[in-house]
């Protein structure tokens, strides 16, 4: 009952805090006219949302950093290595993502950081991990004990977690380019980590990932149709990352699959596209990521976000059954 209600106040504490700081920094970032610029390719509708304030991450990644901090402070939730990790896995790829973001509203464009100067930091970021995670004892095989998978893989676990990490991050970034959409989707997969963080012992990053859930609902109330702020890489980063962190230190990498089934199938469909016109010289869908080509099939956007979050909804509980019960 004690955990419970741990749960339940780390959702309220960052949703509480992260709407009160959307209604302070929302004005503050349209005064400093930290307006996205929207793609040319992505179609009419979006123009109208070109402007529209970015870097909107800050909203829940600050509260969440900041009510982390003081639980621990207070001693209501204690500061494990492996929470350790996750902080700085987070609050690394959101200075990633801020860099990006930053530069591209310096020169105007949608060009930020390099895809070296991105990969370097990343990689930084994985050397860091692998080595907290192997200084607290951590395992370097793959283990799904549901399938009856154990992999020794040694210092290419390293190697695992950069693809991991790499890969969540930019997939999430990828599914970020409707109103709501990426916001809501990582809010689903959280509450499935949430839960199994809980349900195989670890409590720290449990109380955490319901503190992130919250505040990313307080974002919500300004990100779903029209959105009044975008996430931006600021955000996108930073939760893919963080997500792909608690799979690793839960030992539920496969699990991740899963869970952010729909990040998987928007990555897929760009690498798809990409494979299909190099090899038959025509698209195979109308526009990716995935998300785009339902609108182009007329699809309206908030129908869109609406099929998503049920499609990832399905995907957390089988998530859930998958890296726990099973």
């Amino acid at each position: 009952m004690l955990l419970l209600t741990k749960a339940v106040f780390a959702v309220m504490i960052g949703f509480l805090c992260s709407s009160f700081l959307g209604l302070i920094l929302i004005p503050i970032l349209k005064k400093l006219h930290v307006g996205q610029r929207i793609s040319i390719f992505v179609g009419e509708t979006h123009k109208k949302k070109e402007g529209t304030p970015t870097m909107g991450g800050l909203i829940f990644i600050i509260p969440t950093v900041l009510a982390t901090v003081a639980l621990i402070l207070t001693k209501r939730l204690t500061l494990t290595t492996d929470l350790g990790i996750v902080l700085m896995v987070f609050i690394g790829y959101a200075i990633i993502g801020f860099l990006d973001d930053f530069l591209s509203i310096k020169k105007k464009n949608n060009e930020g950081l390099t895809t070296y100067q991105k990969l370097f930091a990343q990689v930084l970021i994985a050397i860091l991990f692998f080595y907290f995670y192997l200084k607290n004892g951590g395992q370097t095989s793959w283990v799904v004990g549901t399938l009856g998978i154990h992999i020794e893989m040694g210092w290419l676990y390293g190697v695992f977690i950069l693809f991991i990490l790499v890969g969540s991050s930019n997939a999430v970034n990828l599914t970020d380019g409707l109103d709501g959409l990426a916001g809501g989707l990582s809010a689903i997969a959280f509450v499935a980590f949430s839960l199994i963080s809980l349900m195989v012992g670890f409590e720290d990053m449990g109380i955490f990932t319901f503190i992130l859930t919250g505040s990313i609902l307080g974002f919500l109330v300004f990100n779903t149709y029209p959105a009044k702020v975008f996430m931006g890489d600021t955000g996108s980063l930073a939760l893919g990352a963080v997500m792909a962190a608690i799979a690793i230190l839960t030992h539920r990498e496969l699990t991740l699959l899963v869970v952010a089934g729909i990040f998987v199938l928007e990555t897929l469909s760009v690498i798809l596209q990409v494979a299909w016109l190099y090899l038959f010289k025509r698209k195979l869908f109308l526009m990716t990521p995935l998300h785009h080509h339902f609108e182009k099939l007329g699809w309206s956007e908030t129908d869109i976000v609406k099929l998503f979050w049920v499609g990832g909804l399905l995907l957390a509980m089988a998530g859930i059954l998958f890296g726990v019960w099973l």
